[in-house]
Formats: C-alpha cells, structure tokens, sequence
C-alpha cells in the first residue's frame, strides 16, 4: 500500500483531527490545483469535476471535518 492509499484510507475513515495541509495534499493527490485564497478560504478546482472545495484551516491547524466529507461526497460524484 502506497502513501498516497493510506492517506485516502485515512481521511475516509475518520475526518476528525486531519491536518489542514495533509487534506490539501490529499486533494492534489485526486486531481484538484489551488484556484484561489479569499481570506481564510481556500479554493480547490479540477479539471472534469465542475464543482470547486472549499478548504479552511481551524484554529489548531487542522481541517474542518465537514468540508473534508463534502470533499470526499464531489470526488465520489455524490
């Protein structure tokens, strides 16, 4: 098993105390590119997929556990 398969193992998993920048690579590693920052909102698009992820990081570094699921919902075409 590869890194990049443990860390999908990993975020689909649990989306609970994920650090903001191994969601970021996370995403990269499926496809999406940085568009843009609009403050603390980090804006992911892809190429086929029409609908852009929004990313912030909380206070202590880490993802919000709600915009990974509905990073992991886009991806899986939910």
């Amino acid at each position: 098993m590869t890194k990049a398969d443990k860390k999908n193992k990993k975020i689909r998993r649990s989306q609970n105390n994920i650090k903001f920048q191994e969601f970021v690579t996370w995403l990269e590693d499926n496809g999406f590119s940085l568009d843009r920052i609009s403050g603390s909102h980090h804006i992911f698009v892809h190429p086929i997929i029409e609908t852009p992820i929004n990313a912030q990081k909380k206070k202590d570094g880490t993802a919000k556990a709600y915009q990974i699921k509905q990073a992991i919902n886009i991806i899986d075409g939910e």
